[in-house]
């Protein structure tokens, strides 16, 4: 990591920088970290950005950047939260409810390749004997009811 010099404060400060994959540097509570560690989740992978809040709150919303705004590039999650004036809350808000949405996400993705496993194994499994009797006698059953028909005639 690369240092720089704040030449007003007189000490040298870390420059941050997006793409560093560092949770201690990250200021979220324990909780929040304990799951992007089980997520796997690369912080690279997430674009951070700070915006103008909207909607119902004056003129305070809409001066100050204290919208957090998340979007996880590989699934294309987005999160936006302006819930509280504080930037530092929402950034924790934001950050917790990503990852809540990207264990969802997995989850889905999990039990969506489960039932695709379902259905084949459904598909592909041969026919008990009673079935094929039962298969054959609608069949019968059928044959009879269509050789019962008459031509019609003009």
């Amino acid at each position: 990591m690369e240092r720089q010099f704040d030449s007003e404060a007189g000490k040298e400060f870390p420059e941050f920088r997006p793409g560093v994959n560092n949770l201690a540097a990250m200021n979220l509570p324990n909780q929040t970290l304990e799951k992007i560690a089980a997520l796997g989740l690369r912080l690279e992978d997430v674009d951070e950005r700070f915006v103008r809040g909207a909607g119902p709150g004056g003129q305070k919303i809409n001066k100050t950047s204290s919208t957090v705004w998340l979007r996880h590039r590989p699934t294309g999650l987005e999160v936006r939260c302006q819930q509280q004036r504080s930037q530092a809350a929402n950034r924790e808000t934001a950050w917790a409810e990503l990852c809540e949405k990207l264990a969802a996400h997995a989850r889905a993705t999990v039990d969506a390749a489960k039932q695709a496993r379902e259905a084949e194994r459904r598909r592909t499994r041969q026919k008990s004997r009673g079935q094929k009797v039962r298969m054959i006698e609608t069949k019968k059953h059928r044959a009879k009811h269509k050789a019962h028909r008459g031509r019609v005639e003009w």
